[in-house]
Parts: C-alpha cells; sequence; structure tokens
C-alpha cells in the first residue's frame, strides 16, 4: 500500500485534538472571567468549579491525551513493520473518525451510554490494529 498509509491518519488525530485545545481555551476562559476565577487560586486549590458543559471539553482535551497515545505507537510499529496495508490504514481511520465522534459528543451533549459504545469501537479498532501487527511482528 502507500508507503506513508498510516501517517495521515495521526496527523488527523493531532489536528483534532488541537481544534479541541482551541475549543476548550476558547470557553474556558471566558467562563472563568465571567466567574471571576483567579488562576492561581485554582493552581493552589486544585479545584475548578465552572459549568459541566465547561469542563465536557476540557475533559474530552484530557482523554485525546490517553488512550490515542497507544493508537499513535500501535500505527507507528505498525509502520515501521511494513503494514502500512489496507486492513491497518482502514482501521486506523476507524479509530480518528469514532474518536471525533466520542469528542463531538462529550463536548456537547455528553450522553454517556453513546459515548461509551462510541468509545468502545474505537478501543475493538485499535485492539484489531494492534493485534495485527503484532501478529506481523512476532
Amino acid at each position: 500500500m502507500d508507503q506513508h498509509g498510516l501517517m495521515a491518519p495521526v496527523v488527523a488525530l493531532v489536528l483534532w485534538t488541537l481544534v479541541i485545545w482551541i475549543w476548550m481555551y476558547a470557553t474556558r476562559i471566558p467562563a472563568m472571567q465571567k466567574a471571576k476565577i483567579d488562576p492561581q487560586v485554582v493552581a493552589r486549590e486544585r479545584t475548578l468549579n465552572l459549568p459541566p458543559e465547561i469542563m465536557w471539553v476540557a475533559d474530552n482535551y484530557n482523554h485525546l491525551m490517553e488512550q490515542p497515545t497507544i493508537f499513535y505507537a500501535t500505527v507507528f510499529a505498525a509502520q515501521i513493520a511494513g503494514q502500512a496495508n489496507a486492513i491497518n490504514i482502514g482501521l486506523a481511520w476507524t479509530y480518528v473518525a469514532l474518536r471525533v465522534v466520542h469528542s463531538l459528543i462529550q463536548c456537547t451533549v455528553n450522553n454517556i451510554p453513546l459515548r461509551f459504545s462510541v468509545f468502545t469501537l474505537s478501543t475493538i479498532a485499535l485492539a484489531i490494529m494492534a493485534l495485527r501487527t503484532a501478529a506481523a511482528l512476532f
């Protein structure tokens, strides 16, 4: 397949993470200003009392720093192992698309059962890609 086929989904997820980062600060800073919250106090007390819909975006940004690290490692391992084939590329794009959907759910309505279902599907796509890569390596 394409020599760099697995790199596009990686870059797409990085760009999506940056979109969420912008969204987080575009909502959090005005909310903190409106509530007259001093960032220094938050840093000391480690509590931030903002409306849930503001916190959902920050929570999602944190989630994009968690499981996707396994995705990045798996993709790079697959690419280096010569496993940038149609199935793994499809699995990588599926993972990214589902993470975008997960973000949109969490940052807007935060419907937990729906969000969990999407998260589970993305994890299955990641697990299949990791197992396929492991099978090629061992």
